[in-house]
């Protein structure tokens, strides 16, 4: 195969795995809506606060075995192809087993330990099962990684999505299960999505595993557990610290609203999966680095656009209707304030993706680890030394502060292997310009109260968001190229 062909192949590939993960991410946002509908806070808390939980387990049930098997699977360095796959699957199995089967024995224990009542004890017997099988998945999903059968792996994670929303609905609204259905839906989709690689486990599977082989993943996987960690710290250590804090029902409130921030969160997704590709395309170019930096800018100032959007019109979207019901319930709209900051934070998580391009092209990505830790413990100081005063809004702080410093950071390390000019001046007048018109709206918003006319509220908004680019206008942000194409796309418009 040519070398443009298996370009090609890669990026027919990365569409297909990104197109797939966004598409997933969107389905299971379309369940906080639902949730929202159906459950109390409290109980929405309960889900929220156990799938943080869930978040950490899961990294102790892989235990870095997914990298391993990439990495010995594709030199076969030691054993056999069909050894590569049975010794780490074996070794899930055998863990995954052995762990569940605590979590289930020690089922009450749990319970005390976490604070949940002992009416909710299913629940724990659910989780053990979801851990279960969704570690017995790694293995799988990585062969069919590994031999490039993107479009079943792709259909396999829909499939578990669709079955887990399909079940909610009906487990919550016509069987009335509350949590509980929550809970069977999570293991039944999981079990589901076992079964459909059935097949891939058959096909590789063969005894003995291979004992050398067995201790070469150990000694490459578990070191990655630290790691592993320190991110979902990033990602929900807020949760947990937030109900040590308050109570569920606020746990419930702040989960509701830090989802809304998914808009935010695929735009950096979509970008992630388009920018690796692009970057190792072009970075043997004379002029690679103006390109890197001049595609920060117009990612800032497209994510800016986007936040101050998103932070005018979220209570018209929250307040949307649909069959007789808001979008997102009354009862949870006493958070709606910390939307704006999960979505800063989630700015600079696409800042930092940029960023990255020079770690990569370094081939220097045991620094990102750095990044991590560091950004694990922005996140939990922070959880710490906020929430106590501020409630779920120092948590939505703590969060951004932890992306703040990734950026910073990577900035730094970036900066020291691979020097890129970036347009600093330019991206300070995006945060002048949108900084400035934000301020504005959160002045004039308690003087809209006393106006009954909703167009004219809207009107303002719209009236805001033209100042930005105005503002951007006025600082001589664009330059006389960008200014022409801008007009050359107005023309062609009208």
């Amino acid at each position: 195969m040519t070398l443009f062909a298996q370009i090609k192949r890669l990026g027919a590939d990365t569409a297909i795995y990104g197109i797939s993960t966004i598409v997933g991410r969107f389905l299971t946002f379309l369940l906080v809506p639902f949730y929202t509908n159906v459950l109390l806070p409290g109980e929405y808390g309960i889900v929220s606060y156990i799938y943080s939980l869930i978040a950490f387990v899961n990294v102790i049930y892989s235990y870095g075995m997914e990298s391993a098997y990439f990495k010995y699977f594709s030199t076969l360095e030691i054993g056999t192809e069909k050894q590569n796959f049975t010794t780490p699957f074996l070794s899930v199995l055998a863990t995954s087993a052995a762990f569940s089967f605590f979590i289930a024995a020690a089922a009450h224990q749990i319970l005390h330990l976490i604070n949940v009542s002992e009416s909710y004890i299913s629940i724990i017997y659910f989780t053990a099962g979801i851990l279960a099988f969704d570690a017995l998945a790694i293995i799988p999903f990585a062969s069919l990684r590994m031999e490039r059968k993107a479009k079943r792996f792709a259909t396999y994670k829909l499939l578990n999505i669709v079955i887990n929303v399909v079940l909610n609905i009906y487990l919550l609204v016509f069987l009335k299960m509350g949590i509980k259905g929550i809970f069977i839906s999570g293991f039944a989709a999981s079990a589901s999505t076992f079964l459909f690689l059935l097949p891939t486990i058959i096909k590789h599977f063969s005894l003995p595993p291979s004992g050398a082989l067995y201790k070469a993943l150990l000694k490459y996987g578990v070191p990655y557990i630290p790691a592993g960690l320190a991110t979902m710290a990033i990602q929900v250590i807020d949760r947990p610290i937030l109900r040590a804090f308050t109570n569920d029902s606020v746990v419930g409130i702040y989960q509701a609203n830090y989802r809304l921030g998914i808009f935010m969160m695929l735009i950096v997704s979509m970008y992630d999966y388009a920018w690796r590709p692009f970057y190792f395309s072009i970075v043997k170019e004379p002029n690679a680095k103006q390109i890197f930096s001049r595609v920060l800018t117009y990612l800032v100032l497209f994510m800016a656009a986007v936040f101050l959007v998103l932070t005018f019109f979220v209570d018209d979207i929250v307040k949307f209707r649909m069959f007789g019901r808001y979008l997102i319930h009354p009862n949870y709209w006493g958070g709606l304030n910390i939307v704006p900051i999960v979505l800063l934070g989630y700015l600079f998580l696409g800042v930092s993706t940029s960023l990255t391009a020079g770690i990569y092209i370094e081939k220097r990505t045991k620094l990102l680890s750095i990044n991590t830790f560091v950004g694990a413990a922005v996140n939990i100081v922070a959880n710490y030394f906020l929430i106590p005063h501020y409630g779920m809004t120092g948590a939505a702080w703590a969060t951004f502060l932890a992306y703040f410093a990734m950026a910073g950071v990577v900035y730094v390390i970036v900066q020291k292997i691979y020097p890129i000019s970036y347009e600093l001046w330019r991206l300070f007048k995006i945060a002048i310009a949108a900084g400035g018109v934000t301020a504005l709206y959160y002045l004039l918003s308690p003087h809209w109260l006393n106006i009954h006319t909703g167009i004219f509220i809207e009107l303002m908004k719209f009236g805001l968001l033209a100042l930005f680019f105005v503002l951007m206008y006025v600082m001589q942000f664009f330059n006389r190229e960008e200014i022409g194409k801008l007009r050359n796309v107005w023309e062609k418009g009208l």
